[in-house]
């Protein structure tokens, strides 16, 4: 009697991604490392399916010094990418945790296998996420994990807490004027000299811009090769390692390191940062000498000199001509202007004499002098960064800008004449190299 013939259903391949993932970076450089015995162990597991038709695709898929409580990791976006474009049945990994740690973020992942048709396979905690029992078994799991990760980021931050409470440095870019050496903060004697140089600089002129332009013109850079600009120095003034602090949410403890300034000091800067932007710039108009002393003259050629009057409370500068102070009103067609009105006129016709093609050529000319390779263009660009920077320097600095530029001004009865300093337009180029549109006075 013939024998029916037997019938075999065919075996359909399934192609096989092994996914690794290792936290930190530590270890990753050893010949044999974390990633390594995950690939192995899920190697060995796909090996023992392959009756099954399991096969390992060649790609790998390999996340070293990644979090698993996020998405964002470059060979998992891969792995994604290859599920999408349907070049994967299978996801191997050796634990679900090396996947993620996040319920939340895995529910995303999952919805994504379950576009592709695509089989989670955990080597070490055997489950189906194609049953409800698996789905609710991988749940449970992923509560566990993620529990775990807030648990351990909990002791880390209670772990920092109490060790900045102990004065300890906990790490992180070390501030101007220390190094850190065996995990403690340790005086830089060379940048300590000039923190203190720039805390008791602020106590004497109250001026940020000012400190940054002298910084500038030194050309000093801080220890990551960038130069100070005002919002550096005020975090610097405001940074309590200075006084021998730490500092943890707000409140202050004794520091294990050495302080670089004073209490005292410190207080005297406090005392004027305390003071808002527009009273401290007050002060330092105060101190400011008039903006055309020494420049101006009047029709008759003689010297016109800065003068001011009170009334009511509120101060009144004038330019006086000296023809008025030493032989009477008569003698002068204009006896005297006002300073905040003449001032404004000669800044704007200087801010347009400083855009034309001839001064800019005159300029360059002068500079090529001194310097060979450089160009119209870096002399124009030079020229036109102080049109905006103008208006946000201090008084001071923008008497010291007009007193290099300007050689005269001539008032007449109805116009204003100014000659120029070519060698000081060619000094000022070369200085706004070190001037930055950032180094400005406090709003």
């Amino acid at each position: 009697m013939k024998k029916p013939a037997s019938r075999s259903t065919p075996i359909i391949k399934k192609r096989c991604a092994i996914y690794t993932r290792k936290s930190s970076e530590e270890g990753l450089d050893m010949e044999f490392n974390s990633l390594d015995a995950q690939r192995e162990a899920c190697e060995s597991y796909v090996a023992s399916q392959k009756a099954e038709g399991w096969l390992l695709v060649p790609d790998h898929y390999d996340d070293g010094g990644f979090s698993g409580g996020s998405l964002e990791r470059p060979a998992l976006k891969r792995l994604l990418a290859d599920i999408e474009g349907g070049r994967i049945d299978v996801v191997v990994v050796y634990k679900i945790d090396r996947l993620s740690r996040s319920l939340m973020d895995f529910a995303k992942l999952v919805e994504v296998f379950d576009r592709g048709n695509v089989t989670f396979v955990s080597v070490t905690q055997s489950f189906n996420t194609t049953t409800s029992m698996g789905r609710l078994t991988l749940n449970i799991l992923l509560s566990f994990a993620q529990f775990e990760r807030e648990v351990i980021g909990e002791r880390i931050r209670d772990k920092f807490a109490a060790s900045r409470k102990r004065g300890m440095w906990m790490g992180g870019w070390a501030p101007l004027g220390y190094d850190v050496k065996e995990r403690k903060l340790v005086v830089n004697e060379a940048e300590a000299a000039v923190v203190r140089r720039i805390f008791e600089r602020f106590a004497k002129c109250g001026s940020a811009i000012t400190i940054v332009r002298e910084l500038a013109a030194e050309r000093f850079v801080n220890k990551y090769g960038k130069r100070v600009d005002k919002g550096m120095l005020y975090k610097l003034l405001n940074n309590r390692v200075y006084v021998g602090d730490a500092v943890h949410k707000g409140t202050a403890y004794p520091g294990e390191h050495e302080a670089i300034v004073t209490k005292a000091l410190w207080d005297r800067v406090h005392a004027i940062l305390a003071e808002s932007p527009r009273t401290r710039a007050g002060k330092t108009r105060a101190q400011t000498p008039a903006l055309l002393k020494g420049l101006i003259f009047g029709p008759s050629g003689r010297a016109m000199s800065p003068t001011h009057t009170r009334k009511g409370g509120r101060l009144y500068r004038y330019y006086v001509s000296q023809s008025v102070i030493k032989d009477g009103a008569d003698d002068c067609p204009i006896s005297r202007v006002p300073a905040a009105d003449i001032e404004r006129a000669v800044i704007d016709q200087l801010r347009v004499l400083l855009r034309s093609p001839e001064i800019i050529v005159a300029t360059w000319r002068a500079a090529h002098d001194e310097d060979a390779e450089i160009t119209e263009a870096e002399v124009r660009e030079a020229i036109e960064r102080l049109d905006p920077l103008w208006d946000e320097l201090f008084p001071a600095e923008q008497a010291r800008i007009v007193q290099l530029l300007v050689e005269r001004v001539d008032v007449g009865v109805d116009s204003v004449d100014i000659r120029l300093h070519t060698e000081g337009l060619t000094s000022l180029v070369t200085e706004l190299g070190a001037i930055k549109p950032e180094s400005r006075k406090a709003a």
